[in-house]
């Protein structure tokens, strides 16, 4: 392809936006991918707990979703978000003493960054 000197930065600042869009939408797909995963990792571990009471059982497990807020995706219970801290880190109990903390949100949340991290750069690399 051969440019003339004075179309050069025309042609240069048209490959940069070109460039610029394909790493946004490659962002994009990968936040929402990673957030989609996070939230059926949630739904499907065996670390998330499940209410012994039987007309409760399953609600909070069942209740993981992600959604998109702004330009940023979060992993969420959309059922008993109430839970989610009380569950994670555990938390006094009325007639004395804590409940025992269930971290099920902690091991997702790192593997999700993690492979947030490979794909922003596969996406830089161009793969």
């Amino acid at each position: 392809m051969k440019i003339k000197i004075d179309q050069l930065s025309n042609t240069i600042e048209k490959e940069l936006k070109k460039y610029t869009k394909e790493i946004e939408e490659g962002l994009e797909k990968a936040k929402q991918r990673n957030a989609r995963q996070g939230a059926k990792e949630l739904r499907e571990s065996p670390l998330t707990p499940v209410s012994k009471n039987r007309k409760r059982s399953g609600k909070y497990k069942k209740g993981w979703t992600s959604t998109k807020h702004g330009t940023a995706y979060i992993i969420r219970n959309k059922t008993d978000y109430q839970l989610t801290h009380l569950l994670e880190k555990g938390h006094a109990l009325r007639q004395g003493g804590r409940a025992r903390a269930f971290p099920h949100i902690k091991p997702v949340e790192e593997k999700v960054i993690k492979n947030y991290e490979k794909d922003v750069e596969k996406v830089i690399k161009g793969r």
